[in-house]
């Protein structure tokens, strides 16, 4: 018989707590072994107004998974009287929903995060065999040990403005893509605050000389 077609998998995603919410930052670039698929992969998907998920491992499986934990996410809405789903309950429900599917060879390594007036600010890490870990920085994907080499020096304070964070995103996805062959494209970078979510940068690569 003809053996599978193992296609190696590439990204750089990235998220941490600052005093002012959580930031998110993702290059743009979907490998299919040493081709570029694609430059313009959106690797951060809504969960909910206050919620979101980044993609790391197979862009098929990812958006699948987490398209339906918005769903799950809306469904709660409509039977608790708008009240929105927490982070901690929609990192569960994906985790679980993982876990009981661990057989099928996914390939999923998401960041669950966002902001619940109950919880605050939080990041739950979340991949295909059912692991959950809650954590105020997170960097997933093949470009991620050089991202966390930006992330861990004393740039990243949790007292930092947010144009601070979302410069220190930006620096460390650039990195990443600069040492990572399967990392490129744009950098996209995503700011949750109490009042919800919002995209807040994106840009080319190939365009930031800084």
């Amino acid at each position: 018989p003809t053996p599978p077609i193992e296609f190696a998998h590439g990204t750089t995603t990235i998220s941490f707590v600052f005093q002012g919410g959580i930031v998110a930052a993702v290059d743009s670039r979907a490998s299919i072994g040493n081709f570029v698929g694609s430059k313009t992969t959106q690797k951060v998907l809504p969960v909910s107004r206050n919620i979101l998920g980044t993609m790391a491992g197979g862009a098929a499986d990812c958006s699948f998974w987490i398209r339906l934990l918005r769903s799950e996410a809306k469904l709660h809405e409509l039977v608790h009287d708008g009240r929105g789903i927490s982070v901690a309950r929609a990192s569960r429900i994906l985790s679980n929903v993982l876990y009981q599917n661990r057989g099928l060879d996914l390939s999923v390594g998401t960041m669950i995060m966002g902001y619940h007036h109950l919880d605050g600010f939080s990041i739950y890490y979340v991949d295909n065999t059912g692991v959950r870990i809650k954590g105020d920085m997170f960097a997933v994907g093949s470009g991620s040990t050089f991202a966390q080499g930006i992330l861990d020096t004393e740039e990243r304070r949790f007292d930092m403005s947010e144009e601070e964070a979302v410069a220190l995103g930006i620096r460390a996805i650039r990195h990443a893509t600069l040492r990572d062959a399967m990392s490129g494209g744009y950098i996209g970078v995503y700011l949750i605050t109490k009042d919800g979510w919002r995209k807040v940068f994106s840009d080319d690569l190939a365009s930031i000389t800084n």
